[in-house]
């Protein structure tokens, strides 16, 4: 089937020679020798974890890393350098946490605070009753039994086994199964259920009127990591007591002391600081001007923010790093380009891509989505919202690229079942074969911030990247710091895309496009009969 489609897109191409669509090899070779000999990729990723470390949105920490990037694109020669805000909430920060087990024993526990709860005002003290609070309707169960406590509000379960190695590369063979096409089947159409994400603020309602003093939930992971997230970001709907996440070994003692009524007795000090002064989250932007001003632009991105644990290396650091690389090696080179290149660090990707859908919303296309839906409710629902009007910058943005799967070395890319552009992309991986880049999979990927760009139509990719360990062990965790980042990927990944950028911005006709999507119908799946067929 893929043979067929690559020749019915080469037919179509005919007119526009693909080779007309590549930078000259004396262009590429300039590329690589900047991004290989002369590389920065890895003194920036150093700095954005290292120094600055952590970038939360609307923390100190992604200040400090709006400004110093800001500086680096001003240093590197790049003009219309600036933020553009939109709204987000409260800015939140975690200057300490100690926990640890004071009777049965004393025993020191490794723990992360939940973003966006309040501090202890000083060490808290309390013995821990193990009462999960998954729905609304096991508050009933507890009610008169947490007064002063410290409850853990998650079922103790034991995690699955590991049946891969955590390091891993991905051989020939298994890229060759990421090529695949799902078909879509119209679900997008079926109803968004909200209720459980707006569980939180209930559940801290009901322990706060309960009288417990804070809770605690368990790591997702075994060996000791911790992430510490929170979905509480919003304005008026912060935690309502201190919260932590407990490492999973250390939570399934404390419930199985609990359980046995051994009276596990902990004590929580959290010193965490809210800051409100600005409520606004800010994309970082910067452009490489074009030569021909009506030519449009194409861009490249990655998301500067992350959550509250580790130094946010390998989510996003890395990305963050690559892309900018790409921004000095297309300087440095002297290449010029017909359409300008831009830059983009987004915001708040971790709390559902609000800051590039915000440069959706606000540049390229609108779709009617509810104006107080907000976070991972508005990420869920915004796909699904018809019909989309175009902006002013829809015809102009000719091409989106995406960096956001850790340090990993680039080994091909998705095509978001944009077929026409698949032998586009064989060619212009052709001088990287070597390096280890030749994917092209019809497959559609998600969860980062090209989605909202393919959604309305704009040819936007992410690329395919080693899995290195970063589902396995860096994705979110404590352990997310610079040890973990490659530096041989990470030139090969910045370099590569500097030669997509270029390519894309000095190719004859910009990328083909999907068709603009409309309201899909729905699957023709007649088992179980739908209600309205009754």
């Amino acid at each position: 089937m893929r043979r067929t489609m690559l020749a019915l897109t080469a037919a179509l191409l005919a007119s526009a020679p693909i080779a007309a669509q590549t930078i000259q090899t004396s262009a590429t070779d300039r590329v690589i020798d900047q991004g290989t000999n002369h590389s920065e990729v890895m003194r920036i990723a150093q700095y954005l974890t290292d120094v600055i470390g952590a970038r939360l949105t609307n923390s100190p920490g992604i200040r400090k890393a709006e400004d110093w990037t800001q500086a680096k694109f001003r240093e590197w020669g790049l003009v219309n350098v600036h933020k553009e805000g939109f709204e987000f909430g409260r800015g939140w920060s975690n200057e300490k946490l100690a926990v640890r087990m004071v009777a049965p024993r004393p025993l020191q526990l490794v723990a992360a605070p939940l973003p966006w709860t309040p501090g202890t005002d000083g060490a808290i003290t309390g013995e821990v009753v193990l009462a999960p609070l998954a729905d609304e309707a096991a508050f009933a169960q507890y009610k008169g039994k947490l007064k002063g406590k410290l409850v853990l509000i998650t079922e103790p379960r034991e995690l699955e086994e590991a049946t891969e190695a955590p390091f891993k590369r991905w051989s020939v063979e298994e890229l060759a199964k990421r090529d695949f096409y799902d078909l879509p089947n119209g679900d997008g159409e079926r109803p968004f259920n909200t209720a459980r994400y707006t569980f939180a603020g209930k559940r801290d309602a009901f322990l706060k009127a309960e009288g417990a003093i804070g809770y605690a939930i368990m790591s997702s992971r075994n060996g000791k990591l911790v992430h510490g997230q929170n979905s509480q970001f919003q304005v008026g709907q912060s935690g309502a007591l201190p919260g932590i996440e407990i490492a999973a070994e250390d939570y399934r003692r404390l419930a199985r002391l609990a359980k046995m009524g051994g009276k596990p007795t902990l004590e929580i000090d959290a010193v965490n600081r809210f800051e409100d002064s600005d409520t606004k989250g800010y994309n970082i932007l910067a452009d490489i001007p074009g030569t021909d001003p009506k030519a449009g632009y194409v861009m490249a991105g990655a998301h500067l923010d992350s959550w509250a644990m580790g130094d946010g290396a390998a989510d996003n650091g890395a990305g963050s790093a690559m892309v900018m690389e790409a921004a000095r090696i297309i300087r440095a080179s002297g290449i010029k380009t017909k359409r300008a290149i831009r830059f983009a660090l987004w915001a708040g990707e971790e709390q559902g891509l609000l800051g590039s859908m915000a440069y959706v919303e606000a540049h390229i296309a609108k779709r009617p989505v509810d104006a107080g839906a907000s976070g991972i409710v508005r990420y869920m629902t915004w796909s699904r919202a018809f019909p989309i009007t175009p902006g002013p910058d829809h015809a102009k943005l000719a091409a989106y690229f995406n960096l956001d799967n850790g340090s990993g070395k680039i080994r091909g890319i998705y095509a978001q079942g944009n077929t026409a552009v698949m032998p586009i992309f064989e060619q212009w991986f052709t001088p990287f074969h070597a390096m280890g880049a030749t994917q092209v999979s019809a497959r559609r990927t998600g969860s980062t911030d090209h989605v909202f760009f393919d959604a309305v139509g704009i040819p936007a990719f992410q690329f395919i990247q080693d899995p290195l360990d970063y589902g396995s062990m860096v994705h979110h965790t404590d352990v997310d710091t610079f040890d973990h980042l490659k530096a041989d990927d990470m030139r090969q990944g910045a370099t590569i895309l500097a030669a997509f950028l270029i390519n894309a911005a000095n190719s004859d006709q910009p990328l083909p496009r999907a068709p603009l999507a409309t309201a899909p119908t729905p699957a023709d799946q007649f088992y179980p009969f739908p209600e309205s067929a009754h």
